[in-house]
């Protein structure tokens, strides 16, 4: 969920699989590479008592410097940024089922609500970091297509939850990866191996299990909700968010770190609230919900995808990319467990089956990056 919905971290703005290059934290110590500036011990500059500053510690005076004779370097904790993206996963999978709970309320408008949420939480930041509201020149239309297919992806992925087994949509969106490596090396040129094809197929055929085509398993298609046709469409509108979100990765990987991430999701909620509004409209839905219970459920969705994508975000600040995209599969568990004690939905082996394919592909790509993140750290320091 959406993702990066997601979707849409900070340092990934989405929820998802974005292979993004972290700084290193100040308990991590040197980046590869980087000499330490501290002086020897015994050396003493002219004129300056103690004052002299360190490039590992990001300016701190030499004595408490983590490099300084006797300075004991502060222990971080040991799965920290694991832990975090398994609660991301948890929140998000969460926010997925009260979406399924929401009875009389368009998918489109829980969209809306969900870009209200991310405006507020990000309008203090651009007025923080003084980052503006429109972006540089050169990147605004790429900013502008990145809020356009991220707000979309979401859109799209909260019909698919309304109208499909939560499971099953939860999966679909796992191939991600997939499609941002093959998209990546279409309008980026970078590098697609037989791997990469390898995990492309396994992902398609984990697709297939899910959606079961009539003209490859029967008319009669079992373990679904509602019509085939609805099951039909929820895969449809599934596969393109999963597309649309793999193609946000793509323009972030262009735009780099020129622009700030927080003006990078202010377009994505502002531009998706327009869309939400606009599309409302015309189809005639907006309205606010009758029940009590089903506006406490939209707060819910709107504050648990925030704190989702927060600490998805701390998650990828104190943790490399690829164990964290790992992990993020627990998505998938926590999917099929919601939906099996409180929708009553018991998964068919067809949706297992697609949900192994799936998840297979997109951690061995998550795998396959951050080894060569790895060696390419090895090459730097040689």
């Amino acid at each position: 969920m959406v993702l990066c919905q997601g979707g849409e971290a900070a340092a990934a703005p989405a929820a998802g699989g974005k292979e993004s290059e972290v700084p290193l934290s100040r308990e991590d110590g040197v980046a590869a590479g980087q000499p330490c500036l501290c002086p020897a011990p015994g050396v003493e500059a002219a004129n300056a008592e103690e004052r002299r500053a360190c490039g590992c510690c990001s300016g701190l005076s030499w004595p408490r410097c983590c490099k300084a004779p006797g300075t004991k370097k502060k222990a971080s904790c040991p799965g920290l940024g694991l832990f975090y993206t398994v609660l991301s996963a948890f929140l998000f999978s969460v926010a997925s089922l009260f979406l399924k709970k929401i009875e009389d309320v368009h998918s489109v408008e829980v969209s809306a609500f969900r870009c209200v949420f991310q405006m507020a939480f990000v309008l203090p930041g651009l007025i923080y970091y003084k980052t503006g509201f429109l972006g540089p020149k050169g990147k605004r239309i790429f900013l502008f297509f990145r809020g356009f297919l991220g707000s979309s992806a979401m859109i799209l992925l909260y019909y698919a939850f309304q109208v499909m087994p939560l499971a099953d949509a939860t999966v679909i969106t796992f191939s991600s990866p997939v499609f941002t490596s093959l998209l990546a090396w279409i309008f980026l040129k970078e590098k697609y191996s037989i791997w990469d094809l390898l995990f492309t197929l396994f992902a398609i055929t984990g697709v297939v299990l899910i959606a079961r085509p009539p003209f490859l398993f029967g008319s009669k298609v079992t373990g679904i909700e509602g019509s085939y046709t609805d099951h039909l469409k929820g895969t449809i509108a599934a596969i393109t968010s999963t597309v649309s979100s793999a193609s946000t990765f793509v323009i972030l990987r262009k735009v780099g770190k020129s622009v700030h991430y927080f003006l990078s999701i202010w377009y994505y909620a502002v531009i998706g609230l327009i869309g939400c509004v606009i599309a409302l409209f015309v189809m005639n839905e907006w309205r606010l919900p009758y029940c009590g219970r089903d506006r406490v459920l939209l707060i819910l969705i709107g504050v648990l995808g925030l704190g989702g994508q927060i600490f998805l975000t701390k998650a990828l600040q104190i943790e490399k990319a690829g164990p964290v995209a790992i992990m993020k599969t627990m998505d998938v568990v926590f999917a099929f467990i919601l939906q099996i004690l409180f929708l009553n939905h018991l998964p068919t082996w067809w949706t297992v089956g697609g949900a192994l394919c799936v998840v297979a592909s997109s951690s061995g790509t998550a795998i396959r990056k951050w080894r060569q993140s790895l060696k390419k750290a090895k090459e730097n320091e040689i």
